[in-house]
């Protein structure tokens, strides 16, 4: 069993969480890329009961089900979170330890920006992956 912990770059919101991951992702769409600041949002996906959060959090919806959460203090990008789905994205950046990060696929290469040379071996997708029912 995995324990995944991390928090924003002022530490005043921590989050911990020893369940499964449902999987380890790298999404390359506009959306995550302008929410995360960066070319790709890599990410772990968990089910919103098993993470408990603390600290001063605000969000916003980036669509009608996505909901991106991020530090109120220092603005970092923290989780996105679809309570729909009953799943949270905890960013791989926010980790205390990045390298359990195992990913397992990408998606939405159709938005990927045209430097970033993918050279593992994992599937990827032009947009969304096949369903996996969250």
């Amino acid at each position: 069993m995995n324990t995944y912990q991390g928090g924003c770059l002022c530490n005043a919101v921590r989050y911990k969480t020893t369940a499964e991951s449902l999987n380890h992702r790298v999404c390359h769409c506009r959306e995550c890329q302008k929410a995360i600041g960066a070319s790709f949002n890599a990410r772990i996906l968990m089910r919103i009961k098993d993470v408990s959060i603390t600290g001063p959090i605000s969000t916003f919806y980036s669509s009608k089900t996505l909901e991106r959460g991020f530090c109120s203090h220092c603005g970092s990008t923290v989780f996105s979170r679809r309570s729909t789905a009953g799943v949270i994205g905890l960013t791989v950046g926010s980790l205390d330890d990045p390298s359990v990060f195992k990913p397992d696929m990408h998606f939405w290469v159709s938005s990927k920006q045209p430097w970033i040379e993918i050279s593992d071996d994992l599937p990827q997708y032009p947009e969304d992956p096949p369903s996996s029912g969250y």
